[in-house]
């Protein structure tokens, strides 16, 4: 997978702020932490987005895509995506707009809603979601570095920050030995 530019540091500079935070300001366990986030999601998105640039896409755009493929119809209404991308409205009308204008969704008014749209995926956009799709999963979307239990792990930890923000409301629950998340019980 394609990563950002390596630094190549002889250090890790954010163990190396950590040990300044802990001098100046004290415990740096959390700073240090989202500090990590902050920069795996930057190397994770520069991968990601290299491996989705030979399809016209970003991660922003394919999750898109993905999301109205996994709908019983193929399409949605641009409020629901954006509900369930997490995402501003104005986001989610630029994605539509960019995906629409290469051909892989298309908008259509919403039979329930006279005044909605919905966005809905062409067979040109089921394409190229098993095509990227195919990419993702074999570079196994930038975390070759992880084993299963790993990742489980790892989805358990962030899973209650995500909570914890109000994003859903739910038990906690673990993702299977394949890294999909296990039903409630």
């Amino acid at each position: 997978m394609p990563v950002a530019k390596p630094l190549d540091l002889p250090f890790d500079p954010i163990e190396r702020a950590a040990e300044i935070w802990a001098d100046r300001f004290g415990p740096a366990d959390a700073m240090a932490a989202v500090t990590s986030i902050m920069r795996a999601q930057q190397i994770l998105l520069a991968g990601l987005d290299g491996l989705l640039r030979p399809y016209g896409l970003t991660f922003a755009r394919y999750e898109a895509l993905v999301l109205l493929a996994f709908s019983r119809t193929g399409a949605l209404p641009l409020r629901v995506i954006g509900e369930r991308l997490m995402v501003h409205p104005t986001s989610v009308t630029n994605t539509v707009d960019r995906l629409e204008r290469d051909g892989l969704v298309r908008r259509r008014p919403n039979p329930r809603d006279g005044r909605g749209t919905l966005a809905e995926i062409t067979p040109s956009g089921r394409d190229v979601v098993t095509r990227s799709t195919a990419d993702l999963m074999a570079a196994r979307f930038g975390m070759v570095g992880y084993d299963p239990p790993e990742l489980a792990e790892l989805f358990t930890l962030l899973r209650g920050l995500r909570v914890s923000a109000g994003d859903f409301r739910s038990e906690p629950v673990a993702p299977s030995a394949d890294g999909a998340p296990a039903a409630a019980g």
